[in-house]
């Protein structure tokens, strides 16, 4: 096999991380190579992969959890059919709560902390 026709199947892997071995097999029939599914199995097997995605994710994560912060403003119903309105931020890097405030009449003076 020719290193033209694997660098066409280590570039079909690469872009398209989802295809396995018969969908590339077909790209390629379909672009005029006539080779064996088994053959194109064996060079999908040998294709460099990129590294997960995921643990770029989490070594992001793990890095930056010192600067990074969650929140959510969400309303809660009562028992007697009122309205509360919730803020709550918590820090990622010890889970600790950073802010929150209730109330049942929002409005920016209560939520920026001005009003007690």
């Amino acid at each position: 096999m020719s290193k033209e026709i694997r660098a066409l199947i280590f570039q079909m892997v690469a872009e398209n991380p989802t295809w396995g071995a018969p969908r590339i097999h077909g790209e390629l029939l379909k672009l005029g190579f006539d080779l064996s599914e088994p053959t194109v199995s064996r060079w999908v097997r040998q294709a460099p992969r990129p590294p997960d995605p995921m643990k770029h994710w989490l070594t992001f994560l793990r890095n930056h959890r010192e600067a990074i912060a969650a929140m959510d403003f969400f309303t809660v119903p009562t028992l007697t059919f009122g309205v509360l309105y919730c803020f709550f931020v918590i820090g990622h890097d010890r889970r600790r709560i950073l802010h929150h405030n209730v109330t049942c009449n929002p409005n920016a003076l209560r939520f920026s902390g001005l009003v007690p």
